[in-house]
């Protein structure tokens, strides 16, 4: 089944120009463009994102956000601003909104960031220990902290990388969205930083990179965590 995209837009060109680019992606479109027609087809469409402009007829786009959100309704939504309209957007993000992209945009960052609510919604969806002990090292991820003889110079940073593998066990996890999940999509960290992670944590815990036991490097593709005992 393909992932739904709600979006409610009013101007009309940059409506039938986005239902396209995104229909043409894969994802289940459909559009309303007045914010007083939001809510209820949050309701019946169940959509895995809603991409909401602010300046909308009927009801403004922070408006449509508050009604979805006191309704308990906890899709991502994704907000079209204006450029450099600071006060919208920090609204948006105080009553609820999970990333916005402001206008003029490009559709590739549009999709990028559309791509990335649905990937992080789903992560938030698994269930993730709340510790892990590998080799000498005990993780414990609510304090973000870990305990060992070999743990003092492990930061939350490097915790955080192994919670994201953690919460994938078995998978293998692609450095960007390791990226995503620990330092969000805006982040300036690069595929480096990642794999400074993965060799902080492979000390740690005594894992040979040649021949790693728990964190085993995909070529091109990411990491993955083999849980102790699998």
């Amino acid at each position: 089944m393909s992932d739904r995209v709600l979006l409610v837009e009013d101007e009309p060109s940059l409506a039938r120009g986005l239902v396209d680019y995104l229909a043409h992606a894969g994802y289940d479109v459909r559009h309303v463009r007045r914010g007083d027609a939001a809510l209820a087809a949050v309701r019946d469409l169940r959509p895995d994102v809603m991409v909401l402009d602010i300046m909308l007829p009927g009801r403004s786009g922070l408006d449509v956000l508050r009604d979805v959100r006191a309704a308990g309704i906890a899709v991502p939504v994704l907000m079209l601003t204006a450029k450099g309209d600071i006060v919208d957007r920090v609204h948006g993000l105080e009553l609820g909104a999970d990333d916005y992209v402001p206008k003029p945009f490009s559709v590739h960052e549009l999709l990028a960031r559309v791509r990335a609510l649905v990937r992080r919604a789903r992560r938030e969806t698994r269930p993730v220990p709340d510790a892990l002990v590998l080799g000498p090292v005990r993780f414990d991820f609510r304090s973000l902290t870990a305990s060992g003889p070999a743990a003092a110079e492990l930061t939350p940073h490097d915790v955080l990388v192994l919670r994201v593998l953690a919460g994938r066990p078995g998978e293998v996890v692609s450095r960007l969205d390791i990226i995503e999940d620990v330092c969000g999509l805006d982040s300036d960290a690069t595929l480096r930083t990642v794999d400074n992670h993965i060799v902080a944590l492979r000390r740690a815990i005594g894992d040979d990179p040649k021949r790693p036991h728990f964190l085993h490097t995909v070529r091109g593709e990411g990491y993955r965590l083999r849980l102790p005992g699998a």
